[in-house]
Order: C-alpha cells, then sequence, then structure tokens
C-alpha cells in the first residue's frame, strides 16, 4: 500500500510518467498504469488463519470432537475444556484458536435430524419398565406411594405394582410379581436409566447396571436394554400406560 501511495504521488503530483516511474520502482508499465487507475488500494485478505501452534495438534482434536459427538449432550466437553486437555498434552497456543477451530468443525458437519422408525415388537420380545408417583388415600390419610409400571410391547398387557419407596429391593420384587402374573419371562426388558438400576451411562447404549440387579437378570436370562438418554419414545408403551392409568 506504502508503494502504490508513492506511485500515485509522484504521477499525479509530481507529473512524472509511467515509464519514469515504472523504471523507478522496477516494475511494468502495465503495473503502473493498474495502480494508478485504481480509486482505493487494493485489499489483501488471507484465505485461511494460520495456526503455527495448534497445526501439530488438529488430528488429535478432531478425533476428540468425533468421539465426543457420540456421547450424550451433557457428556460433551466444551472448547474450554478441549483446550485444556490440549495443554495437559503439550499445546501452548492460544484458547482463541482452539475455539475457532471446534466452530468451523460443527459448522462444517451436516445438521443432523432426528429420525423415529416405528418400533414392531414380537411376541415374548419385550417389556418395557417404568416408575410413575401417585397421590392415594389410605385410611384417610393422602400419601404419596411409588407405582411400578411394567408392559408387554406385543400384547400390551400391563403390571402394575405400588409400593412406599423406589429402591433396589422394590424393584427386583416387582420384575418377580410380573413374571410370575405373566407366566413367562421377555427376552428383553427396557428401561429409561433408573438410578436404582443403573450406575453409569455410558457411550452410546452401553450402560453400567447395578450388580444386584445384574444377578437378577442373569437367574431370569433377560437381558437388560436401556433407552438413549432423553428418549422416552423408546419405551412410549409404558409411558402411555402412566397417564392411562391415573
Amino acid at each position: 500500500m506504502e508503494t502504490i501511495a508513492k506511485i500515485r504521488r509522484r504521477h499525479e503530483v509530481n507529473g512524472e510518467s509511467i515509464s519514469e516511474i515504472a523504471r523507478c520502482f522496477n516494475l511494468s508499465r502495465n503495473t503502473v498504469r493498474k495502480y494508478l487507475n485504481q480509486s482505493d488500494p487494493p485489499r489483501y485478505q488471507r484465505k485461511a488463519q494460520p495456526k503455527p501452534r495448534l497445526g501439530a495438534y488438529e488430528d488429535q482434536l478432531k478425533t476428540w470432537l468425533e468421539q465426543d459427538s457420540q456421547r450424550p449432550k451433557k457428556q460433551r466437553r466444551t472448547a474450554r475444556r478441549l483446550f485444556e486437555d490440549l495443554q495437559g498434552a503439550g499445546y501452548v497456543g492460544a484458547y482463541d484458536s482452539v475455539q475457532r477451530f471446534v466452530k468451523h468443525w460443527k459448522q462444517a458437519r451436516p445438521a443432523l435430524t432426528q429420525a423415529f422408525v416405528p418400533l414392531v415388537f414380537p411376541a415374548g420380545d419385550a417389556a418395557q419398565f417404568d416408575w410413575s408417583h401417585e397421590q392415594v388415600e389410605l385410611g384417610g390419610v393422602v400419601q404419596t406411594i411409588k407405582l411400578t409400571h411394567f408392559r408387554l410391547a406385543h400384547s400390551r398387557q400391563p403390571f402394575l405394582v405400588a409400593y412406599f419407596r423406589e429402591s433396589l429391593e422394590m424393584v427386583l420384587d416387582a420384575h418377580d410379581r410380573a413374571f410370575t402374573f405373566w407366566g413367562g419371562i421377555p427376552q428383553r426388558m427396557i428401561y429409561d436409566n433408573p438410578r436404582t438400576l443403573v450406575d453409569a451411562v455410558k457411550v452410546g447404549k452401553a450402560r453400567r447396571f447395578n450388580r444386584q440387579f445384574l444377578a437378577l437378570a442373569n437367574h431370569y436370562l433377560f437381558e437388560p436394554v436401556a433407552c438413549t438418554p432423553a428418549s422416552g419414545w423408546e419405551k412410549g408403551q409404558v409411558e402411555n400406560q402412566v397417564g392411562n392409568v391415573r
């Protein structure tokens, strides 16, 4: 920009010819004419922001972002947390570079739209489980009870049993009563990650179930299946049952 200004001053103010200016600045006459015909100086913009410090860590950052995208939203790391993890790996650059990278990575990913597939269950395949809290009058006193809901996914046959507490012992007892009532055991039992049964929610559908509950599942030989967090539609039958029974 400084050179352009000098060229314009020497031609417009000092009256020097294009040839003289071209020889002085070691430029072609066409280049000098181009600069003289410009009403505004050219503006230069970098096509890409240089990342001298982050460059060596981009692959690691992409791997972490891909892994986090498979986790429930609450378990995903923020740009600040990723920056701190990169520092632990030796990164000495600025937080702003990491923040820009995360933003551009998310913008480049195609938008995901939730799809809901109708669920069809063969006979004996699955049953769904849920809790509800209800107000009832017992002996003239209004009390809150904990109601266990079971529902066979194929036949839609329900089973309910009430307790005063929502504890693991009550869950185990309720399963025993439900299987006795049905006269059989479904291959799978579907749950919405209750704390009484699930000790830890991991990536995807992986869960760490309570050991005593797993002993019950091993005894009756059913497979415990946990819903995706915040996806109650995966056990929509028993959720509708809660409202209908109430």
